[in-house]
């Protein structure tokens, strides 16, 4: 009920302080909505007669609405939000999602943002996104744009692929009987362990290896939005966690600084250095005989 989880959504911004986001999407769990008695079809149009609700109980107001499967009855939160919550509506590859989410000025979150089929359709959801949030007066903000997708990096692409024996194929296996992957007509991936990888990171659906690779990922990401707000993990278990633990590490020092531009500064004054040769080694060397010859000659001086 809309009504119940927009009060819970405003007692956990209150627990946490205003340190929480709230998403919102139809749910991909099919096998879910089947043990709620809920048909498949009824979720994405019962999802916008929810979020309407919700945004306008988050705004303070009284609420009546009468739907099939819910009612409101002068409903109104008793507390106000802790904080003005980030609020995002989940996207894929139909325009559902970025239509709500320009819709009600959300931020929007591509949770399926390098597989084939929703990457070629990205630019076109964000154009969906900015329209729909013009028409209703609001104003797209690409800050708040999330890319979601697979990705394991670790010091060495050979370690990197090692690590995700333990748990990528069944992952992927099992992300296959709940969402589409792929081409339906187009042969079924590969079942030998490199060459599935091999199918994995050339069609782009993921990054099994280096920081490198991670960056050309990211770029390609860049190029094809024209640019968005934060790039999020698919948080499943590829590795184990202190492989996926060091690749979370690697990914902030090595490819986090990339696009913040915080190593620029330090490679080119490394590169200063380096290029002049020994002229700095020189130098000092030259100051510190200077210093040497100076005091001998006042200690001459006092014999």
């Amino acid at each position: 009920h809309p009504f119940i989880l927009a009060d819970r959504i405003v007692m956990l911004d209150h627990l946490t302080r205003g340190r929480m986001m709230f998403g919102a999407g139809p749910g991909q769990l099919t096998s879910d909505a089947s043990m709620l008695g809920i048909d498949p079809m009824d979720q994405r149009p019962r999802m916008e007669q929810a979020f309407d609700v919700m945004m306008r109980l988050f705004r303070g107001e009284t609420v009546s609405e009468r739907t099939d499967w819910f009612t409101c009855d002068e409903a109104v939160l008793q507390v106000r939000p802790y904080s003005d919550f980030d609020i995002a509506v989940a996207s894929s590859i139909s325009p559902s999602g970025s239509k709500l989410a320009g819709r009600y000025g959300t931020g929007m979150l591509s949770i399926a943002a390098t597989e084939p089929a929703a990457f070629q359709v990205l630019d076109y959801n964000f154009q969906v996104w900015q329209e729909e949030a013009a028409r209703h007066g609001h104003v797209v903000d690409r800050a708040k744009w999330r890319l979601m997708g697979p990705m394991h990096i670790a010091e060495t692409e050979d370690q990197a692929r090692a690590n995700c024996r333990y748990g990528l194929q069944w992952v992927f296996d099992y992300l296959s009987h709940i969402i589409p992957i792929g081409d339906p007509s187009a042969p079924p991936p590969p079942s030998d362990f490199d060459e599935f990888v091999d199918f994995a990171n050339e069609s782009g659906r993921m990054v099994i290896g280096t920081p490198e690779m991670a960056i050309e990922q990211l770029e390609r990401l860049v190029e094809k939005t024209g640019g968005f707000g934060t790039y999020l993990f698919l948080g499943a278990d590829l590795a184990d966690f202190p492989s996926t633990l060091r690749s979370y590490e690697l990914f902030a020092e090595q490819v986090m600084p990339h696009f913040t531009g915080q190593l620029g500064p330090v490679q080119a004054s490394y590169d200063r250095v380096v290029g002049a040769g020994s002229k700095w080694v020189d130098a000092t060397l030259g100051a510190q005989l200077t210093a040497i010859a100076a005091y001998e000659e006042e200690r001459a001086a006092r014999s």
